[in-house]
């Protein structure tokens, strides 16, 4: 069995002695393969024309080492195969950001096929298979050298990408979003979309960093921006894109992306208008994933405003204000007696008989009223889970407002004792 080393076959090759000989006559012609390789790069992409004066001699410089080196692995006695050091190390590490890896690989192709055709021009006859075979082998350890230094500069950009990332939403948790947050997010591909919702579940098992990538991969296709990060046992996603301005579709896109949660509620935040703003709706996740624990039978995903009897139990200020003065006040300022007809129908067991009866109305009456206060306030008394929120709301709307100061009692008149008489 031919021995080989890091997939060179030295059956192919001649003897060293030979290759020696060969290689001398191949020096003389190295420079001629260089000048060919780039005037036929130029010719052939339009990339390689549009680069600047010093990207080009980057290339050149590569395409020398690589022509260069060919030579010199030929020449040994014991041929090992090449690294990515060996050729794409002579060009600064900028060059991988500047052109990309299908690039490289048409500049690695581009120039085997330049020097097999210098080979059957200048070399002599007898030479040319030898050559042939050794720059087929050769070749072939270059492409994998170059598919190593890409695998690996992909490698550390992606890890300092999650560092960043992670920072980024560190940022938008604390509440501390300022422009240098945005220019990060920037870099990381975020495009300032015009609607913005945070969502918090619990952490994935297994490796988070694929499970934000396949969120990433899922929110890319309904055109969404995503931001991500693993925070302990909780995982927070910020989501931007044109599509969240209702809370339907946002809930109907957080619900396809669900499933790469962990077991749990997920819930979602309100809907911001910028990154700046996303703190609020990151304040209010948080605290409906709290929360949410007084719920197990709410839908995931779920909003944070179905979460809000929860929320104000759990002791969430903006939970109790949010309460009383979306619920309590606009009922109380719509009069029609909505409100006493709220109260006596919560207080009667929801009977709308028992209310009338009460109330001293006619029933219809107070399905009028009932009707008219799921207008006013979004919630309808008659469905149970609305009705919990409606008496909650009721009874911090009470301890909210603000009593109205007594007034003092007017002082007698002193009687004068001459005037009695």
């Amino acid at each position: 069995m031919a021995a080989s080393v890091r997939g060179i076959n030295k059956s192919l090759l001649p003897a060293a002695k030979t290759r020696a000989t060969i290689a001398k006559r191949l020096t003389g012609v190295t420079g001629a393969m260089t000048t060919a390789t780039i005037a036929e790069m130029e010719a052939r992409y339009r990339w390689f024309r549009d680069l600047d004066a010093e990207h080009r001699s980057w290339i050149t410089l590569v395409a020398q080492t690589g022509i260069d080196g060919f030579v010199t692995w030929f020449a040994d006695p014991d041929p090992a195969a090449p690294t990515g050091s060996d050729v794409f190390g002579s060009a600064p590490r900028e060059l991988a950001r500047r052109i990309s890896l299908a690039q490289t690989v048409e500049l690695v192709k581009t120039t085997i096929e330049v020097v097999e055709t210098q080979i059957d021009e200048v070399m002599p006859k007898a030479d040319r298979p030898v050559l042939h075979a050794a720059i087929v082998q050769y070749s072939r350890e270059v492409a994998f050298a170059a598919a190593e230094v890409y695998a690996r500069a992909a490698e550390l950009r992606g890890a300092w990408d999650a560092r960043l990332e992670a920072l980024v939403v560190d940022a938008v948790v604390r509440g501390d979003t300022d422009e240098t947050v945005l220019s990060r997010a920037s870099a990381l591909g975020w495009r300032s979309p015009a609607a913005i919702v945070v969502v918090v579940g619990r952490s994935p098992e297994g490796d988070g960093s694929q499970t934000l990538e396949a969120i990433r991969h899922n929110a890319a296709i309904g055109r969404v921006d995503m931001l991500g990060s693993i925070q302990g046992d909780r995982m927070i996603v910020i989501l931007g894109g044109d599509g969240l301005h209702s809370e339907t579709s946002t809930l109907g896109l957080v619900g396809s992306l669900a499933s790469f949660f962990g077991p749990g509620p997920v819930v979602v935040g309100p809907v911001v208008a910028h990154l700046m703003e996303a703190g609020g709706s990151t304040r209010e996740a948080l605290s409906g994933y709290r929360a949410a624990v007084a719920w197990p039978e709410a839908p995931r995903p779920v909003s944070t405003h179905d979460l809000l009897p929860e929320r104000a139990l759990a002791g969430d200020g903006h939970a109790r204000r949010a309460l009383a003065r979306e619920l309590y006040d606009p009922l109380l300022a719509a009069g029609g007696g909505l409100l006493e007809t709220l109260i006596s129908f919560l207080d009667q067991g929801s009977s709308v008989e028992a209310a009338a009866r009460a109330l001293f109305v006619h029933p219809n009456t107070v399905r009028y009223r009932l009707r008219r206060i799921h207008e006013v306030s979004g919630y309808s008394p008659t469905d149970p889970r609305d009705a919990y929120a409606l008496r909650l709301a009721l009874t911090l709307g009470r301890l909210l407002s603000k009593p109205e100061p007594a007034k003092a009692a007017p002082r007698p008149t002193p009687i004068d004792a001459r005037a009695v008489v």
